[in-house]
């Protein structure tokens, strides 16, 4: 049986809702489809965390992680998780401008994916993995990607079931 661990990076505060409506989250997104993937599969789960704070203002904030996947600026992390003992990860983040956020970048970037399985999954507004699976297997030499899974953000919430099938069905 496969050791998981679940891996995401997730943002709350505020986001934007169908309607271009701005509202405000306790936890992210992601977060919560994390949680929803781990109880549904088991495993360890892990936050992905900045030392550095986004903007609060939504709007300003994406323009603030553009610039940093413009210009490659990968924020520093909190810490870091062993992965050794595991061989499957589950990786969870919201779409940022068609690809990964610049702190799964920083996180992708400091570990030997040789021999793992990554499996990712995104959370967005409508635009899907975009190009992330193909970023994470360029950074992840040696893994095998799966293609992974797209949850609309503002419908997670109501979605344990669907993404818990979604998780179970990938690790078959």
């Amino acid at each position: 049986m496969a050791k998981i661990l679940t891996v995401f990076y997730s943002l709350k505060g505020e986001t934007i809702a169908p309607g271009m409506k701005i509202v405000n989250l306790e936890k992210g997104h992601t977060a919560v489809a994390a949680e929803f993937i781990q109880k549904a599969v088991g495993g360890d789960i892990f936050e992905i965390e900045t030392v550095k704070t986004y903007m609060e203002d939504h709007m300003k904030m994406i323009y603030e992680a553009k610039e940093e996947l413009e210009k490659g600026i990968y924020p520093e992390l909190r810490n870091y998780p062993n992965i050794d003992e595991y061989d499957t990860i589950i990786l969870g983040y919201p779409n940022w401008w068609n690809t990964i956020p610049t702190p799964v970048f920083n996180f992708l970037q400091h570990y030997d994916w040789s021999g793992k399985r990554i499996i990712p999954f995104v959370t967005s507004g409508g635009s899907g993995l975009g190009k992330s699976v193909d970023d994470i297997r360029k950074i992840c030499v040696g893994a095998e990607i799966l293609d992974g899974g797209a949850f609309l953000g503002h419908e997670v919430e109501d979605s344990e079931q669907e993404i818990g099938d979604w998780a179970k069905e990938v690790l078959k």
